[in-house]
């Protein structure tokens, strides 16, 4: 059983994610049919635009972003501190909140993975028409059975019962019966 625990929840994820996939594919045609109808109209505001102005307009708004980033440069390396001890301090802060972060982010990526793994199996279910519990019929099937001994491996695999073992025990009432029959 434990092999099938191991593997229960990345395969429902799998199920998950495509039944997510299906849902937003299905989602597609509704979209095509919304962007065909404002195609037309998008067309023609385009055809109706004068270059010129869109010229105009595309240089007044890089002016804006060159006086932006010019002044936000300044700002940014006025506010500079030299004191070295004070940037080292920073740094570390800032280390700190970055992991911080990645292990927040760790784990809201673990309840997802686990979220789309339950939403895989409830789909699962869905498609198969079947309770939770007769999963444990899979196990019964996916986990190996014992080996069988080295002598009994070939019996077995030609479909013959496998071959009977001489044992201490038995040697003796043969070795006499055996005696008996030459008498």
């Amino acid at each position: 059983m434990a092999i099938i625990d191991e593997l229960r929840t990345p395969l429902y994820f799998a199920a998950g994610t495509a039944d997510l996939a299906v849902q937003q594919a299905r989602k597609v045609p509704g979209l095509i049919e919304q962007l065909a109808a404002e195609a037309p109209a998008r067309i023609d505001a385009v055809r109706k635009t004068d270059p010129k102005a869109v010229q105009e307009k595309v240089t007044a708004q890089a002016k804006e972003a060159q006086a932006t980033v010019q002044s936000k440069f300044a700002e940014v390396v006025g506010g500079l501190d030299t004191d070295l001890k004070k940037l080292g301090e920073t740094a570390q802060d800032l280390a700190l909140r970055g992991v911080g972060v990645a292990a927040e982010y760790a784990v809201k990526a673990r309840e997802k993975y686990e979220e789309v793994a339950a939403h895989g199996e409830e789909a699962v279910k869905a498609w198969r028409g079947e309770a939770a519990e007769e999963i444990t019929e899979i196990a019964v099937v996916v986990e190996p059975e014992p080996e069988t001994a080295p002598d009994e491996a070939p019996a077995a695999e030609a479909g013959k019962a496998p071959a009977r073992k001489t044992t201490a025990r038995k040697a003796p009432a043969r070795k006499a019966a055996v005696a008996a029959e030459k008498e």
